[in-house]
């Protein structure tokens, strides 16, 4: 159904799998994918530059339409397959404008979640700083307790009564910060927002398959 599309994804990257699950949304599977690792460099290859000349994953083609943000890629396969799987922008006009909300807040929120955990992967050890490390975490805690208030107390959607754009663009966002233990107990609003949006078909059938194992780092921000 989707074979004139192309997806160059990274396991467990929050823009490659905002992509994948709102193409499992739209009904368009089929797709051709390649999963290429961060790790080995991949992301930096001449296939990966050809479409995204920044080196960056995800890199989503359809037809001869290149759209490498994941936020413009989603906004994409919303307006072209509008009357296809599921409808991601609601008609009510508040729940629009709370989906636009919290969509665009999310950057925000990956922004923040970025700095903590990327910081000493990409900082050489002498050149790290405490002080950037404490006011990293503070930033990311300060941020985390605010998504905890937008949370209803039960199981719910990011915006209004139904699955929409905001919950693709930053529920893996939220998964991320669970997956380098965000505390459960501490955050239970978001904790069950992440279990419960955890089953939806969409987001198993694109789990990020390097999550099945353990890894360096999973207890990152049990802390936090």
């Amino acid at each position: 159904m989707a074979k004139d599309m192309t997806l160059l994804w990274g396991s467990g990257s929050p823009p490659c799998w905002r992509v994948m699950i709102a193409l499992e949304e739209k009904n368009l599977q089929g797709y051709n994918q390649k999963l290429l690792s961060f790790q080995k460099g991949e992301h930096k290859s001449a296939e990966v530059m050809a479409m995204n000349p920044r080196g960056q994953l995800p890199a989503f083609k359809h037809k001869d339409y290149v759209l490498n943000e994941s936020y413009g890629a989603c906004l994409y396969l919303e307006s072209q397959f509008k009357s296809q799987g599921s409808k991601l922008i609601p008609d009510c006009p508040a729940e629009q404008a709370m989906m636009y909300q919290r969509m665009f807040e999310g950057l925000t929120l990956n922004q923040k979640m970025a700095d903590v955990i990327y910081y000493n992967w990409k900082v050489p050890e002498g050149e790290r700083h405490d002080s950037a490390v404490k006011r990293n975490r503070e930033a990311l805690t300060a941020e985390v307790k605010l998504w905890e208030t937008y949370m209803d107390k039960k199981c719910g959607f990011m915006a209004g009564k139904t699955f929409s754009l905001a919950d693709v663009a930053v529920y893996p966002s939220i998964a991320y910060v669970f997956h380098y233990g965000l505390s459960e107990e501490r955050y239970p609003k978001l904790a069950a927002y992440y279990n419960c949006l955890k089953k939806r078909p969409s987001i198993q059938t694109s789990w990020p398959p390097t999550w099945q194992e353990a890894h360096e780092g999973s207890e990152m921000l049990k802390d936090l």
